[in-house]
């Protein structure tokens, strides 16, 4: 279990933490020059064989309330200081809102410094403290009149008696329900040491990892890998939700790290600059408008921010809105956080995350607000289920483990949940949304045949065009394939059409083109035009440039200018090579094309630029770039 002080400045934070652990918290001269806290300071004193209570006492200078907010980031339990000499102060109001806006909801009270006041003076500071803390979540916390200068004093040994009994009787310290997550610990501290390297310390706010463990620096996406653990101040095999620990890792540079970076597991973060969050400022005078600045913490980091509202009013449960930052930051659903005025003098309130990965577009839409009140449920506990239900192209499985926070295999889906495989990443789809997602594709099918009834169908990207212009290029695909699978629609060289829409060329056609397609099939890359292969069979011209045109309107030929018609698999091979080429940079030129498929440049460019018409790739200046994960489909039978 980790306790966390909070107060006033010389209210004897650090002096009671002595009294408690027997431990001085603080490291700095300047600190023990000045009496006072400047940095966080960590104590640990063992409960049982089992159990050890941790301790981080932080600062209580208003100047250094954003190492507090730091320091108090992952604790389980606070322990409010109020001298008994000065009573409720500001930084005592101000760290109390900072408990209650991380959500930090059990805790004691330490009125210290009793000796220097008498019986009557304790009294009047406990009705303060009770005024203080009614209507919050400690106004059951119990109050402790302590001296921490004497070494035998009840109200030290009560209140260390009721921490221990705490962490010795609660499972608050290794929580299963945290420890279920994805791993992730902020950094508060960085450090090396001769013959160990880089070593980082924090505490772990979800999931449990080990020596060994490959995890990522973030939001920077450095790998690392863990050589040795210290939990609690003890070496250990594990680190895990509820401990303070500090990991040495390897592959990492100390000076590549910093207080506010993250280490974790590599499915749980992704850097961003936009965050969608529910933001609750109450002690704000005036109305939220749109690019204030505002200072930000969570976790360990401290940035600043700029506003920008999805609502215009709070209607009492604060407001939506998007947080842009300048440099790159990691949260994840359900993260809460604190907001301090521009000058980082005042805190003005906090919030919860809710979408750490939001479009900077059509952020205030319907469907965006209804898409972040399905996030506020998941962070409420409400499941999976209304998430998925605000999702009709479902949610990536990577993006899904992120928003909950753990493992595919830890998350509870719907019964009716489908798990469509692409060839990017898993689609979670719930039955109802993929059926819906089938019927328009269906229904847009059957449009095209109506409006043109002679054609044998439509081309996959024309189709996605006209009918889900919006869905992933891996899951169209996937949708796609569903629907042939089962029989829905099928595919005809590079045509799409429904079942029963016939296109079949005449007899006397079928007939010709069996002896027109080997011999451009033997052509290879370079077939023989239609002036050759009309004179070659005795067939006229004209007749021949009619068959072989209805014939590429079918897909069993295709047209790359006029009058030079390539065979279905030479095509398939010349898409193949195209490919193969992109893979190294993502682009070909018409040079590199030329070379490798033997052609002249004027022909190469011809066939580039009908890659380019069908869809298959686009032109991005004087390259070529194939479109996402398209795949030509080759022919069949």
């Amino acid at each position: 279990m980790i306790v966390g002080t909070a107060g006033h400045i010389d209210h004897g934070k650090t002096r009671l933490v002595r009294a408690l652990t027997g431990i001085e918290t603080d490291r700095l001269p300047e600190e023990r020059t000045r009496g006072i806290s400047i940095e966080i300071g960590y104590a640990y004193v063992p409960v049982d064989a089992t159990a050890t209570l941790g301790f981080v006492d932080v600062p209580g200078h208003e100047r250094f309330v954003h190492t507090m907010v730091a320091g108090a980031t992952g604790i389980d339990v606070a322990l409010l200081v109020v001298a008994a000499d000065d009573g409720v102060m500001p930084q005592t109001r101000e760290h109390l809102a900072i408990l209650q806006l991380l959500g930090v909801d059990r805790g004691a009270v330490a009125l210290t410094k009793i000796d220097r006041v008498d019986v009557a003076r304790i009294a009047q500071v406990e009705i303060q403290i009770a005024a203080l803390l009614a209507r919050t979540s400690l106004q059951d916390a119990p109050v402790f009149a302590c001296n921490s200068l004497d070494a035998d004093d009840a109200g030290v040994a009560a209140l260390r008696s009721h921490l221990h009994a705490w962490a010795a009787g609660t499972d608050s310290a290794h929580p299963a329900e945290r420890q279920g997550e994805l791993f992730r610990m902020p950094v508060d501290r960085v450090f090396s040491l001769a013959g160990h390297g880089t070593l980082v310390t924090g505490a772990v706010h979800g999931g449990v990892t080990g020596v060994g463990a490959h995890l990522q620096l973030m939001p920077a996406g450095n790998e690392v890998r863990v050589r040795s653990i210290h939990a609690q101040n003890q070496a250990s095999e594990q680190a895990m939700a509820g401990q303070r620990c500090a990991l040495n890792l390897a592959s990492i540079a100390r000076d590549a790290i910093d207080r506010g970076d993250w280490i974790a597991d590599p499915r749980a973060l992704l850097a961003t600059t936009r965050v969608d969050v529910r933001l609750r400022l109450p002690a704000l005078a005036a109305p939220l408008r749109d690019w204030a600045p505002l200072h930000i913490h969570w976790g360990t980091m401290h940035r600043q921010a700029r506003v920008v509202l999805l609502e215009d009013d709070d209607h009492g449960n604060g407001q939506l809105v998007q947080l842009v930052f300048d440099t790159p930051v990691c949260a994840m659903c359900g993260d809460r956080f604190i907001a301090r005025d521009s000058a980082a003098t005042r805190t003005l309130g906090g919030g919860i995350v809710l979408d750490p990965d939001p479009p900077q577009r059509r952020r205030r839409s319907p469907a965006r607000l209804a898409w972040l009140g399905a996030l506020e449920q998941l962070a409420a506990g409400a499941g999976s289920g209304p998430l998925l239900q605000q999702a009709p192209a479902g949610v990536s499985l990577a993006a899904l483990q992120r928003y909950c926070r753990r493992a595919i295999e830890q998350i509870e889906l719907p019964e009716d949940a489908r798990r469509i495989a692409t060839r990017q990443d898993t689609v979670i789809i719930l039955a109802a949304h993929w059926q819906a997602l089938r019927d328009q594709v269906v229904s847009s099918l059957r449009d095209w045949h109506e409006r043109r009834p002679d054609e044998p169908g439509v081309d996959s990207g024309r189709l996605q065009r006209s009918t889900l212009p919006a869905l992933a290029v891996s899951l169209w695909n996937a949708l796609l394939q569903d629907l042939l699978d089962d029989g829905s629609v099928q595919r005809v060289g590079a045509w799409w059409r429904l079942p029963g829409h016939d296109h079949a060329p005449p007899e006397r056609e079928r007939l010709l083109l069996q002896r027109v397609l080997p011999r451009l099939h033997a052509g290879g890359f370079d077939p023989p035009w239609v002036r050759t292969v009309a004179t070659d069979l005795g067939l006229a011209e004209d007749e021949l440039r009619a068959v072989l045109r209805r014939a590429a309107a079918r897909g069993d030929l295709f047209q790359i200018v006029p009058d030079l018609f390539y065979a279905p698999a030479r095509i398939a091979e010349l898409a193949a090579i195209l490919a193969q080429l992109s893979h190294a940079t993502g682009t070909v030129d018409a040079a590199a094309f030329r070379d490798a498929i033997g052609l002249g440049r004027k022909r190469s460019i011809q066939i580039l630029e009908f890659f380019n018409r069908v869809g298959y790739t686009r032109r991005v200046g004087d390259h070529h770039r194939p479109r996402g994960d398209l795949q030509w489909n080759a022919p069949h039978g």
